[in-house]
């Protein structure tokens, strides 16, 4: 199965909190042509509940549908839950 850098590009995240808020779902996009920290946000997510020091505060993650950028600074030890919904596109051809 090929995989393409574009099959990661929609994403929906939700984050979760402490006391049952939450925050989005937020559109957002990653590729490497368009930036954005959706990436970095799970990973770091996932670094902190093994154990590791939060080391990064501020994400930015970027809609190129509606060409926005939101901004989430996020204390981890709040954080209850990132869920990042990834659409992917369909190919028929298999």
């Amino acid at each position: 199965m090929q995989s393409s850098e574009s099959a990661l590009t929609n994403h929906e995240v939700t984050v979760c909190l402490a006391g049952g808020a939450v925050l989005g779902p937020f559109n957002a996009t990653w590729s490497r042509d368009s930036g954005g920290d959706v990436r970095e946000l799970v990973k770091e997510y996932d670094a902190f509940l093994q154990g590791e020091p939060q080391k990064r505060f501020k994400f930015h993650l970027h809609d190129t549908y509606t060409n926005t950028v939101h901004t989430l600074i996020l204390n981890f030890s709040q954080v209850t839950g990132v869920c990042d919904h990834v659409r992917l596109k369909h190919n028929p051809e298999g």
